[in-house]
């Protein structure tokens, strides 16, 4: 039986960071060496792991990158002290507070204190204004528009199409949902109040799947032919990583498929060096 064909992650993060590595250069030429500063509150495992990610893909296309510790016990005011100090330094293009953060600190707080022009997660209620009503300017989520890429360079047609998003986190479900309707497919948005979740997304032509729940998405929940992005990232029940969609038997009937790892993971991460060196353009032409 043929199998869906995979849609590498890695492979479009690599070009995708091929073609950052040639705008960085040309920003070199005029002064500028784009700058991100992450800040990590507390001592996450998962956290460390995906703020190491970042800043090897930073050194690779040459974007400046600096790491501030804070204790787990930092208080929300000395975080937002912090903000307002990296908001005012020119050298500092993209700002970004790894989430999660300790239970004493509003997340709200933090996201609403950053720049909009320095906030390269896109999660400014500012720049998920401007992506809800269109209007031009905005940094897109990262993990969002790694999939609206991954689709694109995919050579996958959005247009016309059905897209299912199970979903509606602010992070990933809202703002996927609105970019795929900014390309002109019809939205369908299910959730864990939908009652016969398969009913709804049997139908889609595209079906993205980001809810955080092992094997959610099983082969009957998969219309034949159908592309499966799977935003998912948990354990399997023997440690494995795995994503919200059954991989193995969603693949027999899948046209395209991402895997989990190697899927929508890089693509985040290449999407955050994209917004970074945005702002440092934008800086420039300020």
């Amino acid at each position: 039986m043929a199998q869906g064909k995979l849609i590498d992650g890695k492979q479009i993060a690599a070009e995708l960071r091929q073609e950052l590595k040639s705008e960085v250069a040309t920003i070199a030429i005029r002064g500028v060496t784009p700058g991100l500063t992450v800040v990590l509150v507390g001592n996450n495992m998962a956290s460390e792991t995906y703020v190491r990610g970042k800043i090897r893909a930073c050194e690779e296309v040459g974007i400046r990158s600096d790491l501030i510790r804070l204790p787990e016990e930092t208080e929300e005011d000395t975080l937002l002290a912090e903000i307002d100090r990296l908001n005012q330094d020119e050298t500092v293009h993209g700002i970004l507070v790894q989430l999660p953060l300790p239970r004493q600190i509003s997340e709200e707080k933090v996201i609403a204190r950053i720049r909009p022009k320095k906030d390269v997660d896109g999660f400014h209620p500012i720049n998920m204004g401007k992506l809800a009503t269109g209007l031009k300017g905005a940094f897109l989520p990262c993990t969002p528009h790694g999939i609206l890429q991954m689709l694109k360079r995919s050579h996958i047609e959005i247009a016309g199409k059905h897209a299912v998003v199970v979903g509606r986190s602010n992070i990933v479900g809202k703002p996927v949902s609105l970019l795929l309707q900014k390309e002109n497919a019809t939205v369908t948005m299910c959730h864990s109040r939908t009652k016969d979740l398969a009913y709804f997304t049997r139908q889609a032509d595209i079906l993205v799947a980001a809810v955080g729940k092992y094997g959610l998405i099983t082969r009957d929940h998969v219309r034949p032919g159908a592309v499966v992005i799977d935003v998912g990232m948990n354990r399997s029940p023997e440690g494995k990583l795995a994503g919200d969609v059954m991989f193995e038997e969603v693949r027999e009937v899948a046209s395209h498929i991402t895997p989990v790892p190697g899927g929508v993971g890089p693509m985040t991460i290449a999407m955050l060096l994209y917004n970074t060196v945005e702002a440092a353009k934008a800086a420039l032409d300020s």
